[in-house]
């Protein structure tokens, strides 16, 4: 049986949007009217009696309580129960078709005929003014920037991977090495290689990449150059908004609250939490989430004006906010005068005025998590009982390991690898990615009640504990299903090992026609290949000169003769730094000739033999296809 549907907050934020588009009068209902105003609105050559049954049947599938209006998780269970059925298809058009959205066929191989895939104007532009801002200053995208964001100039400047490559740096910098970039006399081959680079960069940092290929980029596809666009964006923009890298977020602990659980909440909740946090401290009402209850704009002078600077900093101004503008009856008007105060501050970013009044999730996120970014006008607690070193942040192997889940398209996304395996929920799934089925009826599933809630959770992390020994043949001795639902650290990397490693086994067992691969296998096709090109071998994942990544380098070249710059590297007597810098050209390298590399320059310097033993698995993967 195949995993339940289950909704991410980006998806349903994504439904919210969809919502709202036909909500006209923001009511936080959808009537018999304004479904009908859709369909006109779309200009459907249908006649008035089948747009009259089309309507019906949404009513009649989506109003549950018979009230005679669709309410938001009514409408989702609309959406939800629609299969590929002549009114599913129309109202998908229908939405599409609304202002703001463009609707284009799909024409790549895996679009069948009449396929839509459709993408956001508003997303389009406010990509392209964030990218023009942080890219204005780089000499090595003169040559696309500054794009215009009332054309389509962002789909053709992607086109050779620079700014994407650019973008992800920003994102979590060195992540790619500069020197890898291809960026002058740029032929159809280079341009592949940064695309490559870009991709396989993206994949590492927790982008879902499944189904995009350098191709589609080239060609800039819209839909998919945005969905990776605001990936990479998104990640940066969330980069700090966790406690160990901002320590003054525990302001935000509530009365009886743990800092556990402030520590287990997503970038998303710290968000809300922090809005409501000033919006409390300036006397008004909290909202809910960042598209219908943000749409009037008062929430958001009200919260420039608490984070704008008091001149209370040495070397830091006051900017005071003119909140004159609540004053406007218009909804469009007040919304352009709070982005007035709000470029002042210097975050004119993401949203325009009709972004706000239409209550643009995505969008709005985006303008709070730049606002939060700017002026968290938080301060660290002193006086409260903290246990400071508790606060830890992720280990490299952590990361490494939670971008790879990500990077696979689990739902709901994991921002913090124990917390959000507490229901073993994400472990079911990269079961199912390594090809060990899953009985989804004994699966328990959200939302969870709170009395009885943690041992259905219990009961979810037993059975992966036991699909893990009988099913995949782990060895999970001294594990239980208690040790994932609480978090233990040590017992939880175990398991994520063993998936990880099972899953670069397969891949490369899938490529090699089903032979079975391990350890020794893996080790005697890289000196095979290394000896081919005359270069020397290693003696396994844990050989000293791997510190160097010389014979990563080397097995870089012997699968792509010519690719490395060996002019550019410190091959004897390397300090520390030097042993670095080669690490982070290895491993840009590999992912530039196109193998998908989760691994961090430190495991080879530290010689890490699982990560290490990754990196060459991904290697040998990539040379056994000879591409």
């Amino acid at each position: 049986m195949a995993a339940p549907t289950q909704y991410s907050q980006e998806e349903v934020e994504e439904l919210r949007e969809a919502f709202s588009k036909i909500d006209v009068d923001s009511n936080g209902f959808i009537t018999t009217n304004e479904l009908n105003d859709l369909f006109k609105a779309a200009n459907f050559s249908l006649p008035g009696y089948r747009i009259r049954e089309i309507v019906q049947n949404l009513m009649s599938a989506g109003d549950l309580n018979n009230d005679g209006q669709i309410s938001f998780d009514e409408f989702i269970n609309v959406v939800h129960g629609l299969k590929s059925t002549e009114v599913a298809k129309t109202f998908r058009k229908a939405i599409n078709k609304k202002e703001g959205i463009c609707a284009i066929g799909g024409t790549s191989e895996q679009s069948s005929v009449g396929t839509q895939h459709s993408y956001s104007e508003e997303e389009k532009y406010a990509f392209v003014n964030w990218v023009n801002t942080k890219l204005e200053r780089d000499p090595d995208c003169k040559h696309v920037l500054p794009m215009d964001p009332n054309t389509d100039d962002l789909f053709s400047a992607v086109g050779d991977g620079i700014v994407l490559c650019k973008m992800i740096n920003l994102s979590v910098p060195d992540t790619i090495d500069e020197r890898t970039i291809n960026k002058k006399k740029l032929t159809p081959f280079t341009i592949q290689e940064n695309l490559n680079l870009a991709l396989n960069s993206a994949s590492a940092i927790g982008c879902h990449v499944v189904n995009i290929g350098a191709v589609d980029l080239k060609e800039g596809k819209p839909y998919l150059v945005l969905g990776l666009l605001w990936q990479v964006i998104k990640i940066g923009l969330f980069a700090d908004i966790e406690i160990s890298r901002n320590e003054a977020l525990i302001a935000l602990l509530r009365d009886g609250e743990s800092l556990e659980d402030l520590m287990k909440l997503s970038p998303e909740e710290l968000l809300l939490r922090w809005a409501n946090y000033h919006l409390e401290n300036a006397g008004c009402n909290k909202v809910n989430n960042f598209s219908s209850d943000i749409k009037d704009s008062k929430a958001y002078y009200q919260l420039l004006s608490q984070i704008a600077p008091k001149g209370e900093e040495d070397g830091i101004p006051a900017i005071e906010v003119d909140m004159s503008g609540l004053r406007e009856q218009d909804d469009v008007k007040r919304a352009e005068c709070m982005l007035v105060q709000a470029e002042r501050l210097g975050c004119r970013q993401f949203v325009t005025a009709t972004d706000v009044v239409r209550g643009n999730p995505k969008l709005n996120l985006a303008f709070v998590a730049n606002l939060f970014n700017k002026y968290p006008a938080l301060q660290k607690p002193e006086n409260q009982d903290i246990d400071w070193s508790s606060i830890e942040g992720e280990t490299r192997e952590e990361r490494t390991f939670r971008n790879w889940v990500n990077s696979l398209g689990v739902n709901p996304r994991v921002n913090h690898l124990y917390g959000d395996l507490a229901d073993a929920l994400v472990i079911f799934q990269l079961y199912e990615k390594i090809k060990v089925p899953v009985e989804w009826s004994r699966v328990n599933k959200p939302p969870y009640s709170k009395l009885g809630g943690n041992m259905k959770k219990l009961e979810n992390c037993n059975y992966a504990v036991e699909l893990g020994k009988n099913k995949a043949n782990f060895s999970l001795v001294g594990i239980a299903g208690q040790d994932l639902n609480e978090g233990n650290h040590k017992l939880t990397l175990a398991l994520m090992w063993q998936l990880m490693r099972r899953y670069t086994l397969n891949i490369l067992e899938d490529i090699g026609g089903g032979e079975k691969v391990n350890d020794d296998t893996i080790v005697r096709w890289v000196n095979q290949t290394l000896s081919e090109a005359g270069k020397d071998t290693i003696s396994g994942f844990k050989d000293g000169q791997i510190s160097t990544s010389m014979p990563v380098l080397n097995l870089i070249d012997a699968i792509q003769p010519g690719s490395i710059r060996y002019d550019l590297l410190k091959m004897e007597d390397l300090s520390e730094e030097e042993k670095l810098n080669n690490a982070k050209y290895a491993i840009s390298m590999a992912r530039k000739i196109g193998a998908r590399v989760y691994a961090l320059p430190e495991d080879l310097v530290e010689v890490k033999p699982k990560m290490v033993m990754t990196v060459f698995a991904c290697l040998m993967g990539r040379g056994m296809k000879k591409v």
